[in-house]
């Protein structure tokens, strides 16, 4: 073992060495709560990789992520890693948890980037979080552009676009992964004998806080999956136990729609939808067909999880996202938004997501649309939210998508996932909204792209839109998706 690195017992690691270990020296870092999970069952198993076919044990695990920090480049006996932003780009796997550990505990501040993304935009993602380096195919990659330092006791740099499309980071400490951890695991029923399905990408905010922070913070086992297809979650289910399912919408459309028997989830307790609106049939529809509830969830990257539906009711007739998580305060505001307050919010401790909202008498939280989204046509102010929701009101249409086009005037359209045609979808609308509120153009797809995320991709829709009149819609939403796979 070279000068300066860290002697390492084979067995398992007790929160006592764990202190000396951890680089920050804080009282409530992750990598020193994993340590303590470590300690109290060293020999539990904390990982089931389905694409490695293999397990991994808490003190397995530990021992590889610790093994593999004191590999990273050190100056001086001190990791060269410390104060600095790294980017990782790693499926769903024992790997990601190992490489996430390691960078923790050398100091580091992680940057989570889709492994699906190609090599120039995870490059640029990196570049964007002023990251130093880049995890990628098992190897640590020293960047050449200038490095940005964390803030004090950042744990993790989470990307997204936000409303506005260009890139954002979000800081967030170790404190405030740990506190969403905790207020998710106490709001969910989430427990250390619970068994997470790892189908969401576990660099997201919402893998961080419904899947990595249980795993650290109380050992609840991670079941990964490298992709969502409905056979691989059944089997994930039937063969190796996963209790918690935190899904997306189209992970749950998919479910419904394969030839799965009923009951083959049966070993669920717990489903989660999250990301973006779940049609209330949809929850029906996989409530008939597996008998279990889905439980809808609201969160944003910058304040972790917000709300949870608890019996699954509201989910179920399209109510609301539920009410607020233990430890969240959410306050309405005169401009429509709610101000969001609780130890996992970024920054000062409070935000004010985008998205408009109403709190009911009972604490219920519903989404009416985005702040963001009211444009004007012909002298009328017309909300996009509301254009959409009327569109899915139509029977038949399963998630839609509207836009204003600026020129040459001031014109609407809308996107509709339906096997109606665009004439019936437009009689059966003249009935429920004013004529101005109706599409002049109306595209519609079999399905709605969808990125990583499980959000809606609304930039292959508005290409979509773009398209030729004549083109029929799946050809050319295909033709887009193979587009933008080749970039």
């Amino acid at each position: 073992m070279s000068p300066g690195r860290r002697a390492r017992p084979a067995a398992f690691y007790s929160p006592a060495a764990a202190r000396k270990n951890t680089i920050s020296g804080m009282s409530e870092s992750l990598v020193q709560l994993w340590m303590a999970t470590v300690g109290r069952a060293p020999s539990a198993v904390a990982i089931t990789d389905r694409e490695a076919r293999r397990e991994w044990t808490r003190s397995r695990l530990a021992g590889e992520a610790l093994e593999l920090a004191d590999s990273f480049p050190r100056r001086r006996g001190r990791p060269c890693l410390a104060g600095r932003r790294v980017a990782v780009s790693a499926p769903n796997g024992a790997e990601w948890f190992k490489v996430f550990l390691a960078l923790l505990d050398a100091g580091a501040s992680v940057v989570p980037i889709d492994p699906s993304e190609p090599e120039e935009g995870q490059l640029r993602a990196a570049a964007c979080a002023g990251a130093s380096h880049l995890w990628r195919d098992d190897a640590l990659r020293a960047l050449g552009a200038r490095p940005r330092a964390p803030i004090r006791d950042e744990c993790v740099a989470k990307l997204t676009s936000g409303s506005s499309g260009a890139p954002k980071v979000i800081a967030v400490t170790h404190r405030q992964l740990a506190a969403d951890g905790r207020q998710i695991c106490e709001s969910m029923g989430i427990g250390p004998g619970d068994s997470n399905l790892a189908a969401i990408p576990l660099g997201y905010s919402y893998g961080l806080g419904n899947v990595v922070a249980p795993l650290l913070l109380q050992g609840s086992r991670a079941v990964c999956l490298a992709g969502a297809l409905p056979h691989a979650i059944i089997a994930a289910v039937a063969e190796a136990g996963a209790t918690v399912f935190p899904a997306v919408p189209p992970m749950l459309g998919a479910l419904v729609a394969s030839a799965a028997p009923a009951g083959s989830l049966a070993g669920l307790r717990l489903v989660i939808s999250a990301g973006s609106p779940l049609p209330p049939g949809m929850a029906r529809a996989f409530l008939e067909k597996f008998g279990v509830r889905v439980h809808g969830f609201y969160g944003t990257s910058e304040t972790g999880g917000i709300s949870y539906d608890r019996s699954g009711d509201a989910t179920l007739e399209g109510r609301g996202v539920g009410t607020a998580l233990a430890g969240v305060a959410i306050t309405a505001l005169p401009d429509g938004r709610v101000r969001v307050a609780s130890a996992a919010v970024a920054g000062r401790g409070a935000f004010s997501p985008a998205d408009r909202a109403s709190i009911s008498g009972a604490g219920e939280l519903s989404l009416l649309g985005r702040t963001d989204r009211v444009v004007k046509i012909a002298g009328r102010r017309v909300d996009l939210s509301e254009i959409e929701a009327a569109l899915r009101s139509v029977p038949g249409v399963h998630d839609a998508f509207a836009r204003c086009e600026p020129a040459p005037g001031a014109t609407l359209e809308a996107a509709v996932a339906t096997a109606l045609t665009a004439g019936e979808v437009r009689r059966i609308l003249r009935d429920r909204v004013a004529p101005w509120k109706i599409p002049d153009r109306i595209a519609v797809l079999a399905e709605f792209p969808r990125t990583a995320r499980g959000k809606t991709d609304t930039g292959l829709l508005c290409q979509a839109l773009e398209a030729p009149r004549s083109a029929t819609s799946i050809s050319t939403l295909s033709a887009l998706r193979h587009t933008s796979a080749r970039r």
